[in-house]
């Protein structure tokens, strides 16, 4: 099963009666190159023609259409082409709490937080095609919103049968370097320096950007940028002005912000906003 694309652009679909998830597709991955990157939301994609080059924290893949990839909030991430081989793919991005809930109501402890995915990718058929099918659903404008939702909550029931989470060990085992984290998503609108992350941390700046990147996949600046990107999205979605989600995002100008969205999601702002 293959979703309909025309063209180059990157399609984004949302609807505000739907706010816990978001949907994107690329009929030509050529055109788009991501850095590494992280979001706060759950993140569920189908290759649906040609192959790419799949970077997932430390390890590196090939995926070839018929796969399914994975991306649970926080894991440093990048899909890019191969030798500038034609692919294309769509994505789901889910809000976290809302996938926690499910997984509550569908018999998981209720005192566990959002449990996470050990699979990074599936090549299973029928979860291939479930997710086709849900995207051309969501996108369909015949299709009432209650419809849809109980498409989403059927699809991702089944995802948890299917793959079951195994509660990975948390990324915090290193309370400095959680502060620093912390730090960082806290102020990532204010004019951060390296020295403010390890005054408040009590770390040195060179243990810091070592141990920070070797932790979380990217150095603090990276972590800093790849967090007001994240902010800006929400803002974005809200409909603000593209200059001033810019200022408000804490980019020195709208030039620097267009150049690191776009590295980041592949797309414009004025792409993603619609």
């Amino acid at each position: 099963m293959k979703p309909a694309q025309h063209d180059a652009a990157p399609r984004f679909w949302r609807d505000a009666a739907l706010p816990f998830i978001e949907a994107r597709a690329i009929a030509d991955g050529r055109k788009v190159c991501y850095s590494r990157h992280s979001h706060d939301h759950f993140s569920i994609g189908a290759i649906t023609a040609g192959r790419s080059t799949y970077l997932h924290e430390q390890s590196r893949f090939q995926v070839r259409s018929g796969t399914v990839v994975l991306m649970n909030p926080g894991d440093v991430h990048a899909c890019n082409p191969i030798d500038d081989q034609p692919w294309s793919y769509v994505m789901l991005y889910v809000d976290t709490h809302w996938l926690r809930d499910l997984q509550r109501r569908i018999g998981f402890d209720p005192s566990l937080d959002f449990q996470a995915f050990d699979t990074t990718h599936s090549r299973d058929a029928a979860l291939y095609s479930g997710l086709c099918g849900l995207y051309e659903r969501l996108v369909d404008e015949q299709v009432g919103t209650g419809d849809k939702q109980a498409a989403v909550e059927a699809f991702f029931t089944d995802l948890q049968h299917r793959l079951n989470p195994a509660g990975r060990p948390d990324r915090g085992s290193h309370p400095a370097l959680m502060r620093a984290a912390q730090f960082i998503h806290d102020h990532c609108t204010e004019a951060l320096k390296l020295e403010d992350i390890c005054a408040f941390a009590q770390l040195s700046p060179s243990y810091l950007s070592r141990a920070f990147k070797r932790h979380y996949g990217m150095t603090p600046h990276a972590f800093l940028i790849n967090r007001r990107i994240q902010f800006a999205r929400q803002q974005l979605r809200e409909g603000k002005l593209i200059a001033d989600v810019a200022l408000d995002s804490g980019f020195a100008d709208q030039a620097h912000f267009q150049r690191a969205f776009k590295q980041h999601l592949a797309a414009t702002p004025g792409q993603y906003r619609g």
